[in-house]
């Protein structure tokens, strides 16, 4: 029963929107196991699919082009979050935006970021208080990037304290002009810094590993309406192909998946750190009906079928993409900021 109390609290904290009003009952309920049990076995087997009743249009992949998305918040498991939010907050500059303490499952979550989730894309952290299964990152998630206007104070300071510095600030290549490091935090979770102009979206992007990039690039821009805003780049000295997928037009001004894919490697082992990309939609019926389009073609798993959580009404789905890394898609109007 403890692993489904925490999977139901996982995936209302994914959302980050109608939570504080379910928590409380959820913490009173698990005072009553059986009761729990049985609402929880619920949610576990309900079919939660009602796509059907909207009728979504064969043009759906057309409109999924149309559709109004932006990066919501990745999530990750941490082993010690007062660590976790003293190592973003004093080095990264990131700020605590909520944090959940579940005593009677052992469970704790909180939100950083650089601003408000209404506006920004953001981190979510989860302890398991008493998992029995250790923190494992595995190799298929590569790294966030934050972008600062002091890459050398910044490397400096997480060196004094003791932090991994595992690529020294510094070009890209003998002249140029982009400048970059990385450092890796306290469970060993890779960060690029990246020296540039103030941005919107100071949490700029997360890299994943693929095995296939073209394959990988195809899936992103039918599946989930990104555009292709840097293209493919050979990097034949370190052995690797990197590509780069989002919203808008800019990948500067916003946030971005880094597609990389390194030679020869066909195989990652995913681990239970980084769980997934939350991603804003305006019809989880239609984006789930081209996301099933693009699977038959593509490969990939729908995980959730569209629809409202029991409980708290808010509409999601979610799938695997063709490399098994997990996106879910939340209504616009259910996320905090958009609400009508």
């Amino acid at each position: 029963m403890y692993r489904l109390v925490i999977t139901i609290i996982q995936l209302i904290f994914i959302l980050g929107v109608a939570q504080r009003n379910f928590q409380s009952k959820l913490m009173k309920m698990v005072k009553y196991q059986h009761l729990v049990y049985c609402v929880l076995l619920f949610i576990s087997l309900i079919d939660l699919s009602t796509a059907a009743r909207s009728n979504p249009p064969d043009d759906v992949l057309e409109w999924v082009q149309k559709d109004d998305r932006r990066f919501l918040r990745a999530n990750i498991r941490v082993g010690d979050l007062n660590r976790t939010i003293k190592f973003y907050t004093e080095f990264f500059g990131m700020k605590v935006l909520s944090r959940q303490d579940f005593p009677e499952v052992n469970f704790s979550n909180a939100v950083v970021g650089f601003g408000s989730e209404e506006t920004q894309f953001v981190l979510g952290l989860t302890q398991h208080n008493s998992a029995v299964d250790k923190l494992e990152l595995g190799t298929a998630f590569s790294h966030f990037g934050i972008t600062t206007q002091d890459i050398y104070t910044m490397v400096e300071k997480i060196r004094a304290a003791g932090g991994v510095i595992t690529r020294e600030p510094g070009p890209v290549a003998p002249g140029g002009t982009t400048i970059y490091a990385f450092v890796n935090d306290p469970d060993g979770y890779s960060f690029e810094l990246l020296l540039r102009p103030p941005t919107p979206e100071p949490l700029n992007h997360m890299c994943l590993n693929v095995v296939d990039i073209d394959r990988s690039i195809d899936f992103y821009q039918k599946a989930l309406g990104m555009n292709l805003l840097v293209p493919k780049y050979d990097n034949t000295q370190e052995q690797y192909t990197v590509a780069m997928v989002g919203y808008g037009s800019n990948y500067t001004q916003t946030t971005v998946i880094e597609l990389k894919y390194n030679f020869n490697v066909t195989e990652y082992t995913k681990g239970n750190g980084y769980a997934q990309v939350a991603i804003g939609t305006d019809d989880v019926y239609k984006s789930a009906a081209a996301v099933e389009q693009v699977i038959q073609e593509l490969g990939g798993k729908i995980i959730q079928s569209p629809g409202p959580i029991p409980f708290i009404k808010t509409k999601i789905t979610a799938f695997l993409d063709s490399d098994g890394f997990e996106t879910v898609l939340v209504d616009n109007e259910d996320y905090p900021g958009t609400e009508s």
